[in-house]
C-alpha cells in the first residue's frame, strides 16, 4: 500500500504476502494471453479458494473464514496488481452474488450454493441491470410470476459479470406492483430451461465475462426465493453499498499501481541526456498524481473505519466512489502521458488500467446518480 495502513496487523499482512504470492505465480505470468483470449481458466478459482480469497469474510457455517473490512482491501490491493480489472471482477464476482443469499436466504439454499461457490467449485453471477433500466434499480422489469410451487421468470439482464458461465444467478426480479416493494430476489441455476446468455464485446474487461441473459418463461422453485416477497430491493441496497466501497478500493489501487509504473518508468527513460524524471514537468505531473492518490486512500480508509464499526454511511460511500474513479481517470491519463507510446501499446499495465477506468464510474451507481443518492443522504 502506499503508506502503512495502522489497521492491519501481522496477520492482515500475512495475508497481503500469500495474495501477493499467489497473483505473481498464478495470475501475472498469465494475465495478458487471458486479456487477449477474452477469458480466464475456471481452475483460477480453486486455486483462489486455495488461498482464501474466495471465502474471506463469510459465515464459517457455509465455508467462510473471519475478514474484516481491512482483509478486503488487503486483497483488492494485491490482486490489482496483476493490472486487470476484468481478472479482479471475474474471479470475485461471487462477492457481490452470495451476501443476499446469506442475509436472506433460507439455510436449505444457503447450503446449496455458497460452500460450492467458496471453494471454487462453481461461480456465482448478480444479475440486477437491465437493458432500459441501468441504475434504476427500483423499476426494473424483469418479473417472476407464481405458479404453484414454481414462479416463471420473463424478462432480460445486461452487462452481468461472469453471466456466460455462471452456475448460479441472484437475479432481482419484480415480483409485486410498481416501485422498490415489488422487487425480489430469486436463485437461478445456470442450466434452467429458459435461461439464454450471450458474452458481450466491451472497452475494457476484456478478461471477465459478461453477459446479456434472456429469461424466457424460466421456471424455478419457489424455494428459490431469496427471503420474502418484497425484500429485494433492501437486500441490494445493502449489498450496493459494500461493493461500491469495493470500486473504490479498486479504483485507489490501480491508482497505485499507474502511479508506480510511471515513476518507475520516469527513472530508467533517457530524454536528451537526462533521465525523464529530472524534467520539472514531469515531476510536476508525478506530484499531481501522487495527492490524488493519497487524498483517495485517506477516503477509503476512513470510510472503511465507520463501516468496520458497523456503520452504514451511505453518503460516505457514494462520495468516495465518485471521487476515487474520478482521481483514477486522472493518475491513469497523466501516467500514459508519461510513458507516452510505451503507456499506449497493449501489453502495459498501464493501457489496460487506463482503458478500464471508465467501467468503474459507471458499475456498482453512475457517478451521477450515486450525487444524487448523496445529496438526498446529506439533506441537500
Amino acid at each position: 500500500m502506499s503508506r502503512s495502513n495502522p489497521h492491519l496487523t501481522p496477520d492482515h499482512e500475512a495475508f497481503a504476502l500469500a495474495v501477493r504470492t499467489f497473483v505473481a505465480r498464478e495470475i501475472a505470468p498469465h494475465v495478458e494471453a487471458w486479456e487477449e483470449a477474452e477469458t480466464f481458466p475456471r481452475e483460477l478459482y480453486a486455486k483462489a479458494a486455495d488461498v482464501g480469497l474466495l471465502s474471506l469474510g463469510f459465515p464459517e457455517s457455509l465455508g467462510g473464514v473471519p475478514g474484516d473490512v481491512w482483509y478486503r482491501l488487503v486483497a483488492t490491493m494485491e490482486l490489482a496488481r496483476a493490472g486487470s480489472g476484468g481478472l479482479l471482477a471475474g474471479l470475485m464476482s461471487h462477492t457481490i452474488a452470495l451476501p443476499p443469499l446469506c442475509a436472506l436466504g433460507s439455510d436449505e439454499l444457503q447450503q446449496r450454493v455458497v460452500p460450492q461457490v467458496l471453494a471454487g467449485r462453481a461461480i456465482a453471477a448478480l444479475a440486477v441491470t437491465e437493458p432500459g433500466g441501468g441504475s434504476d434499480v427500483a423499476n426494473l422489469q424483469t418479473r417472476a410470476v407464481r405458479d404453484g410451487d414454481e414462479y416463471v421468470l420473463h424478462g432480460s439482464k445486461v452487462f452481468i459479470t461472469s453471466g456466460v458461465r455462471a452456475d448460479f444467478l441472484t437475479v432481482a426480479v419484480r415480483t409485486g406492483g410498481p416501485g422498490a416493494g415489488g422487487v425480489s430476489l430469486m436463485l437461478v441455476e445456470g442450466d434452467r430451461p429458459g435461461l439464454h446468455r450471450t458474452p458481450m464485446k466491451k472497452m475494457g474487461w476484456w478478461c471477465s465475462d459478461t453477459a446479456t441473459i434472456f429469461l424466457d418463461g424460466c421456471r424455478v422453485p419457489a424455494s428459490n426465493l431469496i427471503g420474502s416477497e418484497g425484500l429485494g430491493f433492501l437486500g441490494l441496497m445493502h449489498n450496493f453499498n459494500g461493493e461500491r466501497l469495493g470500486l473504490a478500493a479498486t479504483a485507489w489501487a490501480f491508482a497505485q499501481i499507474c502511479l508506480e509504473d510511471a515513476v518507475a518508468y520516469a527513472r530508467e527513460r533517457q530524454t536528451f541526456g537526462k533521465p525523464l524524471i529530472q524534467r520539472q514537468v514531469i515531476r510536476h505531473k508525478l506530484v499531481d498524481m501522487a495527492m490524488r492518490v493519497e487524498a483517495v486512500r485517506a477516503m477509503v480508509f476512513d470510510v472503511a473505519w465507520q463501516v468496520e464499526q458497523g456503520l452504514e454511511p451511505v453518503a460516505e460511500v457514494c462520495l468516495c466512489k465518485n471521487f476515487a474513479t474520478e482521481a483514477l481517470e486522472f493518475v491513469a491519463g497523466e501516467a500514459v502521458q508519461i510513458l507516452g507510446g510505451a503507456g499506449y501499446v497493449r501489453g502495459a499495465r498501464i493501457e489496460r488500467i487506463f482503458r478500464e477506468t471508465k467501467v468503474l464510474s459507471i458499475g456498482g451507481g453512475a457517478s451521477e446518480v450515486l450525487k444524487d443518492l448523496a445529496a438526498r443522504q446529506l439533506g441537500y
